[in-house]
């Protein structure tokens, strides 16, 4: 095991999280993560209603004995009204979900701060996704639990200041004394090593869950993703400050000629909608909507199950780090010895 302020926090045996996923983050693949020690999330956006909202978190109860988070995103919809948010959080809290993962505007701007406070009275953590330190450091304000450091290496919607992972965790480490997850890049056990020793307490990952056994994907999808590398996805809808990270298609070529020519949101909406990826998932259609990923498909290269993924990274980063261990250990000059001081005891306190 690896423990960290999230293993503690949540009582669970990796520091490993799936993040919420459009259309694939419902209760089986949730339960799936949380049964295999890790942290599955249960993405509210594809539950329109109240009660089919309440009704997944029970269905996902049912699957698992296991704490597991809730996804909630505050970005501008055309189907997801202030009351539709307002409704998942205050479900959230009734049922008394481990946390949230919250991405888009702060709770306390988009539905206001009286929401942060039924969740802490509820004992329910509330983790924001940021690409910034300024974000970071309101969210401590404003009483979250927790942060995610999304790099701009994140599949998804990466914040416009395009800062990368190497950088933003150990910057709001900086700033902030709340736990913090890595987010953007992450895929195997060289990336949880070097979150930890950057800073983090955790990761949070979402590409890589897509290509594991217990995914319900189209096989095609899954290949598409081990054939592609890191430089397959790119930059769209930055016109429209959705900025957002894409797996190169068809589509994607498409939405980027509009782009360049001027267009709108609603011109746009055709393509980018949800239903062309949900309908691309079922089919195998690699060349359908907007498929966002991040630029650690370059490091997927085959599909373990889910429990197999978390127990080799977990293997992978203690060998890693154990291995930085036994470098620092080795015979050097008192001036490197006391270079050697602080990352030898990140490395202590990620061991």
């Amino acid at each position: 095991m690896i423990k960290t302020a999230i293993t503690d926090m949540y009582g669970i045996e990796y520091p490993i999280i799936c993040g919420a996923m459009m259309w694939l983050g419902k209760p089986d693949l949730t339960a799936a993560v949380s049964n295999a020690g890790g942290m599955g999330t249960l993405t509210a956006a594809i539950y329109p209603t109240p009660e089919e909202w309440r009704t997944a978190i029970q269905e996902t109860k049912e699957l698992t004995d296991k704490p597991f988070l809730a996804g909630i995103t505050f970005l501008p919809s055309f189907h997801s009204t202030v009351d539709h948010y307002k409704s998942y959080v205050e479900i959230c809290a009734e049922e008394k979900v481990a946390g949230i993962e919250l991405g888009g505007q702060p709770m306390d701007t988009a539905i206001g701060q009286r929401y942060i406070d039924l969740l802490k009275d509820a004992d329910v953590k509330l983790f924001h996704k940021v690409g910034s330190v300024r974000h970071a450091v309101h969210c401590q304000q404003v009483g979250y639990d927790g942060i995610y450091a999304a790099g701009f290496e994140e599949g998804g919607h990466p914040l416009s200041d395009d800062v990368t992972t190497m950088t933003l965790t150990p910057r709001i480490r900086e700033e902030i004394d709340l736990p913090i997850i890595t987010v953007g890049g992450i895929s195997n056990g060289r990336s949880l090593a070097a979150a930890l020793v950057l800073g983090g307490d955790g990761v949070m990952m979402a590409t890589r869950f897509m290509a594991t056994k217990e995914c319900k994907i189209h096989a095609r999808i899954k290949q598409e993703l081990k054939d592609r590398q890191e430089r397959d996805t790119t930059l769209v809808c930055k016109t429209m400050n959705l900025q957002a990270r894409a797996l190169r298609n068809k589509t994607i070529n498409q939405v980027l000629e509009m782009e360049e020519r001027g267009t709108t949101l609603q011109e746009l909406m055709p393509l980018i909608t949800g239903k062309n990826v949900l309908k691309a998932w079922q089919t195998g259609d690699v060349d359908l909507g907007m498929m966002t990923v991040g630029q650690s498909i370059g490091l997927i290269h085959d599909e373990p199950t889910i429990a197999e993924l978390l127990q080799r990274m977990v293997s992978e980063a203690r060998e890693r780090l154990t291995s930085a261990q036994r470098a620092l250990d080795s015979p050097a000059t008192t001036q490197q010895s006391k270079r050697s001081l602080t990352l030898k005891q990140r490395l202590q306190d990620a061991l």
